[in-house]
Order: C-alpha cells, then sequence, then structure tokens
C-alpha cells in the first residue's frame, strides 16, 4: 500500500477547487484533477474511494478550516454580541482571503453531492456559535426563533459582502464592515 503525502493531499485539493471553479462538477474528470495537482489518477485513489468521496471531502476541508477560522480566539466569557461579532468578522476575513473555496463551498451547497454529507456531523465544528446563540435566546437578547433565520440574517450578509462578484465597487473598509455587523446584530437581537 502507498503512503500518503500531505503535498500530494493538498495539490489534490486546490486543483479539485479549480477545477469546479473553472468547468463544474461534472467536466472535472479524475484524470483532469490528477493532471491539475500533478499526480497520476491512481495516487488519487490512494486519498480517496472515488471522485465523489474526494468532492464530498474538499467541500468538508473547506468547512472545518471555516469554522476554524470562525472560532479562532473564540472566548465563552464575553459578552454574546462580542462573541458574534468576533466570530462574524472571521468568518468575513476567511471568505474574504479565500473567494476560491468560498465559490467551490457554494456550488456543492447547491449540487446533488450536498446528499452526501454527513450534515449532523458538519454542524459539530459549529457547535460553540450555535451555542452562544441558544444563550442568546435563553437570555431573552437574542429573538426566539428558529435556528435557521437566526443563521440567515446574521451570517448571510457576508456570504453577499464578501462575494466580489456580488459586491463590486463595495468599498470593504473597517466602517462598512462594522456597519454590516451592526445591521446583521440588529436583525437578531430583542
Amino acid at each position: 500500500m502507498r503512503t500518503k503525502d500531505d503535498e500530494k493531499q493538498a495539490a489534490l485539493f486546490e486543483a479539485t477547487v479549480k477545477l469546479v471553479n473553472e468547468i463544474g462538477f461534472v467536466s472535472s474528470s479524475v484524470s483532469k484533477i490528477a493532471k491539475a495537482a500533478k499526480v497520476s489518477p491512481a495516487t488519487l485513489y490512494v486519498y480517496h474511494r472515488n471522485k465523489e468521496d474526494l468532492l464530498v471531502s474538499t467541500y468538508v476541508d473547506i468547512k472545518l478550516s471555516l469554522s476554524r477560522a470562525i472560532l479562532a480566539g473564540f472566548d465563552d466569557s464575553l459578552p454574546i454580541r462580542d462573541i458574534l461579532k468576533n466570530a462574524w468578522l472571521g468568518m468575513f476575513a476567511y471568505i474574504s482571503k479565500h473567494p476560491d473555496y468560498f465559490r467551490y463551498a457554494e456550488q456543492f451547497a447547491n449540487s446533488p453531492y450536498t446528499s452526501l454529507v454527513d450534515k449532523a456531523a458538519l454542524e459539530k465544528y459549529f457547535n460553540p456559535v450555535l451555542n452562544v446563540l441558544k444563550r442568546g435566546v435563553e437570555q431573552k437578547i437574542i429573538k426566539d426563533v428558529d435556528p435557521h433565520l437566526l443563521g440567515a440574517f446574521l451570517f448571510q450578509p457576508i456570504l453577499h459582502l464578501a462575494n466580489p462578484t456580488k459586491c463590486n465597487g463595495f468599498t470593504l473598509d473597517e466602517d462598512n464592515i462594522e456597519a454590516a455587523f451592526t445591521m446583521a446584530w440588529d436583525a437578531i437581537k430583542l
């Protein structure tokens, strides 16, 4: 059995993101991904069972790195607004820094491949933020509505504002970012 090489695995990840963003899921064959990663097609099977496994693993890896960015410096002792602002800013910075990953994840989430993802396992990556939202509801700081609504009004603006194709010409300065978070916070607070 061949041993795994972190550099080859990273090359496969990057090649998958790049190709899917350029030509889509269907056209991104194993041979094209392997060629873009500068590995043999057989090497891909050292790391993944098949193309679907590669696509799902790439998505899960992106979500995991996003959760790390959101939870960087997570401090549960801060006021709820501050905790959520830090998470919001972490997400904003991650998406702004990695628009290619964001684009892949967005395409994946709207594809049939999303049914292959263990959504409960993915949600665990974000549990600290979800728990803060629940605590905010319990303390009557945040509106008592479905958590999906809270997530949509708090985090969905980031997905729009950090996407340069949707906000071409928008100035991403500190004042606008602060105003965007304040508007998102105002939407969920009591």
